[in-house]
């Protein structure tokens, strides 16, 4: 019988064994929400794990001490306290160069493009703020009064990108500078009430660290290295100032410009007659990677230095610092609740506070200023999609886990009960929001929703 050649299947190659492997995870970072998405991941593996027969390697990886320093300058803290008051500073930096570039450039560059945010997040601050502390007025978790007042960017603008088409343009902006203006009003919240006591010498030493910043401004100083070392030397001295060391990130963000150096048509016309030369004189290898060079300097006097960092530093923010945060935060034991302690004081102001004191606040103060003619409706969308924008701003999860941690920081019980209305206030925003935009009236007129912004910003 003849004997046909056998043919062996040929291995893939590598590189394309690769590609396939990747391929996912590339289209899922390509995806607008996928910041929000992977933080709602970490959240959820947190609570899982917490719950687990693995539930002591949670606590013992989050409290496991580490120390930094040497000799006097040593410095001891846990995995937890490293991540909260270490990282968090470049999801605050990054806070800190959105409410500039905002400022600068904008949305928030005019008063009047600023007035309905503005006053939409006061009413998202102060109803909830009001709502929460009515519900705990003289008891121990009063002090948690400022957990509910903020809305997690993140994953609000996330909640709204999965509804692409059914929001307008006008309301994504305005969802944008609304919570903008909530990181505002936490920073100063943080910074005034939940510091640990404030030592003047090193506020001092603060303030001196701050004019050399700008100084640096002024003179358009762009080496990231300067920005780093004074960023280093500034949460040094607020964290024994006694003012949360955090902020240090929100003000060398503020301090780090953000126009260009130079027009970009001047620059252009520039490098068009040294590009025609280079093209005309023919050169060897080295002078050709100098004259590239230097017309790599050129471009760079066009993009501004904020710009370049917030490219820089956003993706770690969104895909490590803060879904690490989440990761490290989250994870609440159920041991031994019931249902009936949803209706402690604590968690159920939380929880109230979120869902209803944001919407209520967010809505009326909006629907009052458009009456009054202060502004316009924004992307002249309808009172229902108003109302499904104002409940999806509910969801306050990154900056009310970090004031949570600050307020009850020797008080884990009443911590994790924080955290337990945090968690469920903010599903119910997300949920009930959606459903309102999903099922609701379509936007008049239907045009295309901008891509998400560039924060990190909850």
């Amino acid at each position: 019988m003849e004997t046909r050649p056998t043919t062996t299947a040929q291995p893939l190659p590598v590189p394309r064994l690769f590609k396939a492997a990747v391929a996912p995870l590339q289209a899922f970072f390509h995806l607008e929400a996928s910041s929000g998405i992977l933080l709602a991941l970490c959240a959820l593996a947190a609570m899982v794990w917490a719950n687990s027969p693995w539930a002591g390697s949670y606590t013992a990886l989050f409290e496991a001490p580490l120390a930094l320093g040497a000799g006097g300058a040593l410095s001891h803290f846990t995995v937890r306290e490293f991540i909260n008051d270490g990282l968090m500073t470049i999801f605050f930096l990054l806070v800190g160069m959105e409410i500039k570039r905002e400022l600068a450039a904008g949305e928030l560059r005019t008063l009047s493009k600023a007035m309905l945010p503005l006053i939409a997040a006061v009413g998202g601050m102060v109803v909830p703020a009001a709502l929460y502390a009515a519900l705990n007025a003289g008891t121990p978790a009063l002090k948690g009064w400022a957990i509910p007042m903020a809305t997690d960017i993140a994953f609000a603008i996330g909640c709204l990108t999965l509804l692409k088409g059914r929001v307008s343009h006008g309301l994504v902006v305005f969802l944008t500078a609304l919570a903008i203006f909530d990181d505002i009003g936490g920073i100063l919240v943080i910074a005034m009430f939940y510091g640990t006591g404030l030592h003047v010498e090193w506020l001092l030493g603060a303030v001196g660290v701050t004019a050399v910043l700008g100084v640096c401004n002024r003179f358009y100083v762009r080496n990231g290295l300067v920005y780093a070392v004074l960023l280093g030397a500034l949460w040094y001295t607020m964290h024994h100032g006694g003012v949360h060391a955090t902020i240090a990130g929100v003000v060398v963000g503020m301090m780090i410009p953000a126009r260009p150096m130079r027009r970009g048509r001047e620059v252009l016309e520039d490098l068009h007659g040294f590009i025609g030369q280079l093209l005309r004189e023919p050169a060897d290898e080295a002078l050709r990677a100098n004259q590239l060079l230097h017309i790599e300097e050129q471009l760079e006097d066009i993009e501004p230095p904020l710009t370049r960092f917030v490219h820089l530093w956003h993706g770690w923010s969104a895909y490590a610092i803060v879904p690490l945060f989440a990761l490290a935060n989250s994870g609440i034991s159920l041991k031994g609740m019931s249902l009936a302690d949803l209706l402690e004081p604590l968690p159920l102001g939380v929880m109230l506070g979120l869902f209803v004191g944001k919407q209520v606040g967010i809505f009326l103060f909006t629907w009052v200023a458009v009456k009054v003619k202060v502004a316009e409706m924004p992307g002249r969308a309808g009172v229902m999609q108003l109302y499904g924008v104002s409940v999806v701003a509910g969801i306050g999860f990154t900056v009310a886990l970090f004031v949570a941690g600050l307020a009850f920081a020797q008080e884990p019980q009443l911590l994790t009960e924080a955290k337990l209305g945090i968690l469920l206030g903010s599903l119910l925003s997300a949920v009930v929001g959606y459903l309102l935009l999903r099922f609701g009236p379509t936007p008049r007129p239907l045009p295309e929703m901008a891509s998400e912004p560039s924060s990190g910003a909850a």
